[in-house]
């Protein structure tokens, strides 16, 4: 099992990335965290290590499963990962997409019991919110060092609650609308506009830097 894997950094897509180690003619694919997707968009042509998990995607009645590859960029996000898919109904797919911000942040909000903070994550509703603290509530305070105390939607600036307001009339759910601009806030924080914001809500989610 391939437990560590670097290399030259290909190419960036939305979900994965694509890694050549040095003196080989292979060239991997990794699914990665939609969290690190823009700092990995600064890093093309450049040597890039991560830890990695395999696993076997498909449906085996059918003959069908195929080899893939999980990247992290550190290992506690690997073994945060490991723990979160242990929680009923989180399978490997889910927890990738819900990882779209950092890990610290999201093992804060099950420290806190924050289901609101939870419940915005990509593929997470308010009942698979409440399912992963009650499964891992008082497991994650080691990975939740380090994050940043989470602002209110209230407390937000003007201008990203005006953003906010514009994705909802857009047609997002206002949980998933919080959680891009918060993102693209996070990525780039000297957007000071609404209008600067959502557009870069939309690069974030076509994958371009």
């Amino acid at each position: 099992m391939i437990v560590r894997l670097s290399g030259k950094l290909d190419y960036v897509g939305e979900d994965c990335v694509h890694i050549t180690p040095g003196g080989s003619e292979l060239t991997h694919e990794l699914l990665v965290p939609a969290a690190d997707i823009p700092f990995l968009q600064t890093k093309i042509g450049q040597h890039v290590a991560f830890f990695t998990l395999q696993y076997l995607e498909g449906n085996p009645s059918f003959g069908s499963l195929a080899p893939k590859m999980l990247g992290f960029l550190r290992s506690d996000d690997k073994d945060f990962f490991d723990l979160f898919t242990t929680v009923k109904g989180i399978g490997t797919k889910k927890a990738l997409k819900a990882f779209a911000i950092p890990t610290a942040q999201i093992a804060a909000a099950i420290a806190t019991k924050d289901t609101r903070k939870l419940s915005s994550l990509p593929t997470i509703g308010k009942r698979a919110a409440e399912q992963i603290i009650a499964e891992l509530h008082g497991k994650v305070e080691k990975f939740a060092i380090g994050a940043p105390a989470a602002a209110p939607p209230e407390s937000l600036p003007d201008h990203q609650q005006q953003a906010i307001e514009v994705l909802v009339r857009l047609g997002e759910r206002r949980a998933d609308a919080e959680s891009w601009i918060q993102r693209a806030a996070t990525v780039d924080p000297s957007l000071n506009d609404a209008q600067k914001l959502i557009q870069a809500v939309y690069r974030l989610k076509a994958g371009i830097k």
